[in-house]
This record gives structure tokens, C-alpha cells and sequence, in this order.
């Protein structure tokens, strides 16, 4: 499997969730599952299905999470020297050529983007048009109402 890039804080989620799901979900869910046992007949209990479904849901999610945490390549934007480049990590303050509004996006991996925090996936089609540019570039970014042009007006590594 290929390495999964994330930034120091989207890896320090991750293990955070990690130990949520290992520390409350899984002994609540097995808690359940216990009581709804005691109900007695198995086979038309509800709670149980519930229950075991919870728990179904709880135990892939822990996989899946402990895989990209595995296969993570974590990268700390503020140790970066991109020259002041975009790159994976980075900060990028950019302009909308057409309306003029500006906006800051931090690129980041599919898990941690969040466009209302400011992070978008460096698999998004502005980062990847973003990626190897410089203050004062305009990124060219095909997107489903055309093509749109944006400036590159500031690059930093925070």
C-alpha cells in the first residue's frame, strides 16, 4: 500500500480517534451487546442486532484508522523549505481572477480536509492545479463550470 500523507495535526486526530474507539466505544458497544444478551432469546432481539452491528461498525472503523496510521507519511508543514512553492502542508492564500474574492487554504490529506476549516485534499482539483506554484502564479483550475484563474498571492509553511 502507498503511503498516506498527513500533517502533524491531522495524524494527532487520527490517533486521537484511535483511542476513543479503542477506550469508550469498544467496552460500551460490548456492554451492550451483554445486556441485550440477558433479554433473553436472541433471534427476534433487536438490541442485540443493534448492538453486534455497532460493534461490526466500531472494529472496521478501528482497521481502518490503524492502517492509515501505518502507512502514513507524516509531514510537519513548518519544517518545510519549498522555497516558496505549494506543496503538501502548505498555506496558500489565493485570488479568484474572475470575482476577485481571496481565500486561504491549507493543503492536506483526504482525512483531515475540511473546507469550512480551510483544508482542502491535495487529491482536489485546486490543489492539485495549486502544487509547484509561487506567489504571483495563477493556477488554472478545471472545474465543472469551466475553467477558472486563480493568483497565487502568498505561500507559507505555518
Amino acid at each position: 500500500m502507498s503511503k498516506i500523507p498527513l500533517t502533524v495535526k491531522g495524524a494527532e486526530k487520527l490517533r486521537a480517534e484511535l483511542h476513543r474507539l479503542k477506550t469508550v466505544e469498544r467496552p460500551a458497544v460490548i456492554a451492550a451487546i451483554a445486556e441485550a444478551r440477558s433479554h433473553g432469546d436472541l433471534s427476534e432481539n433487536a438490541e442485540y442486532d443493534a448492538a453486534k452491528e455497532r460493534q461490526s461498525f466500531i472494529e472496521g472503523r478501528i482497521a481502518e484508522v490503524e492502517g492509515k496510521l501505518g502507512n502514513a507519511q507524516i509531514i510537519d508543514p513548518t519544517r518545510l523549505d519549498a522555497d516558496g512553492r505549494c506543496v503538501f502542508g502548505a498555506t496558500v492564500e489565493i485570488e479568484d481572477l474572475d470575482s476577485g474574492e481571496s481565500a486561504t487554504y491549507q493543503i492536506v490529506g483526504e482525512d483531515e480536509a475540511d473546507i469550512k476549516d480551510g483544508k482542502i485534499s491535495i487529491s482536489s482539483p485546486i490543489a492539485r492545479a495549486l502544487i509547484g506554484k509561487c506567489a504571483g502564479d495563477v493556477a488554472e483550475v478545471k472545474a465543472p463550470g469551466g475553467v477558472r484563474e486563480y493568483e497565487v498571492l502568498d505561500v507559507r509553511y505555518v
